[in-house]
């Protein structure tokens, strides 16, 4: 959830306008009248293999993770069909309880014997692709990415993608050492790997590809695009091997109306400064993660304060996917918005100021949709025949790219959980500039 996105776009030479543009003249024969996209050098030949190898372990690897989470799922709630939430409620309390208590000692534990491994104190994910190359450290980021995976199984609010990117991108840098590839080209890979495994975790080749492009690189040319569409693409085709090729969020056809474009207008701010809120809670609970002893204790009290809290409210537990699709189905009372709206981010914040691993990207989502449908109930009071699910899935996917300030990705991400939000693009871009132009007006690291 950083700032540092410097998207680069193609822009047509202004030299197109020189006399030397003649109809008789072919546009090759003159090198300055070349589209500027192609003008750089191409992938070479030799960097194919490791590109379509990088994109295919990539999916493999996010298809296993995935049983891995479903499994873990399944042993700890007692449910072999059905979604989470319908696992989470199938149980008692007492059980929630348990589970999450448990889960923070397995934090703790590994957390605590994770400080042994000596590249424990390497860069981030993020962090390694914009400043090392994409060197990442890789033992203790592939352990504490299968921990990641199993105690979001087991109910912290946090995202399961955290995971497939990383073991993505660690994937994509074994790729890369089998070649010996240059630094550029290494980062190049391990920048695909990650938004590969992002791609196999949600089903959104097309998202992924623009991620890899509009955060991870911060650039945009034919041979980089090439390279992300190829990978992220052919994870998702091997993931389906494991998977099944379905929209993460099932919605039904929703039409604009006048009424949706101007709550679109007028909660655009609102939900840019919910997802500035939201990105300095990130921040402090990254910047105070627990030290010495506290590494052990402090995820136990949490997860064990996150369970006895699910009794109550098991919504409270997992990414927040089911609570999107509660929110795209206007299914969740105004009270339990409320309450939802407030304790989601508060559970998702103590998590990582616990120090556990884990994705923001469904947690992020989980906020949009639950403000955009809370927005929705109160904008249905005002204008007759408002539809508080449009309301909800526009409060998506404009939290999200306000958040990530990644509203390219972000945009083709609402397009792509769903397969049927073509229809709202025009609400939720307007939303989405609204909401990322507000964002930019305020500091999002706490002082």
């Amino acid at each position: 959830m950083q700032n540092e996105l410097e998207t680069g776009s193609a822009r047509l030479d202004e030299s197109t306008k020189n006399e030397s543009l003649r109809a008789d003249t072919p546009p090759s024969e003159s090198e300055e009248n070349r589209q500027p996209n192609i003008q750089d050098p191409a992938i070479p030949l030799r960097l194919w293999p490791a590109i379509l190898l990088t994109g295919v372990v990539a999916g493999l690897v996010g298809g296993l993770l995935m049983k891995l989470l479903r499994l873990v799922q399944h042993l700890c709630y007692r449910y072999t069909s059905g979604d989470f939430l319908t696992g989470v409620e199938g149980v008692s309390g007492a059980r929630r309880l348990l589970v999450l208590t448990c889960a923070g000692v397995l934090a703790g534990v590994v957390l605590l014997l994770v400080r042994r491994i000596h590249d424990n104190e390497g860069p981030g994910l993020n962090e390694a692709i914009w400043n090392h190359d994409g060197e990442l450290p890789e033992r203790s980021t592939t352990v504490k990415a299968l921990l990641s995976i199993v105690t979001v199984g087991m109910g912290a609010a946090l995202g399961r993608e955290g995971a497939l990117k990383e073991c993505g991108g660690i994937a994509a840098l074994r790729v890369a050492r089998g070649f010996a590839v240059t630094p550029e080209q290494r980062k190049l890979l391990v920048a695909c790997g990650v938004g590969a495994g992002m791609s196999a975790a949600y089903n959104v080749p097309l998202g992924g590809a623009l991620f890899i492009l509009e955060v991870l690189l911060g650039t945009v040319s034919l041979q980089t695009a090439l390279a992300a569409f190829t990978t992220c693409f052919l994870a998702t085709a091997v993931s389906w091997l494991l998977l099944p090729n379905e929209p993460t969020y099932q919605i039904p056809y929703l039409p604009v109306t006048l009424s949706l474009l101007v709550f679109a207008l007028v909660s655009g701010p609102l939900m840019g400064l919910a997802s500035v809120l939201f990105v300095r809670g990130v921040h402090w609970a990254r910047e105070h993660k627990p030290r010495g002893v506290m590494i052990l204790i402090l995820p136990i009290l949490v997860f064990a304060v996150l369970g006895a809290a699910s009794m109550e409210w098991p919504a409270l537990l997992g990414n927040g996917k089911n609570v999107i699709q509660l929110a795209f189905d206007a299914r969740l009372g105004g009270s339990l918005l409320l309450l939802l709206l407030v304790l989601r981010p508060i559970a998702t914040i103590a998590c990582l100021r616990a120090g556990a691993p884990g994705g923001l990207f469904t947690p992020t989502m989980t906020l949009g949709a639950i403000l955009g449908a809370g927005l929705g109930e109160g904008w249905s009071h005002l204008w007759a025949g408002a539809d508080k699910r449009s309301c909800a899935l526009i409060g998506a996917g404009a939290v999200l790219a306000a958040a990530t300030q990644a509203p390219i990705s972000s945009v083709a991400f609402a397009l792509e959980l769903t397969y049927s939000m073509n229809s709202l693009i025009v609400p939720l871009l307007l939303a989405t500039w609204i909401a990322v132009l507000t964002f930019r007006l305020f500091p999002t690291k706490p002082s």
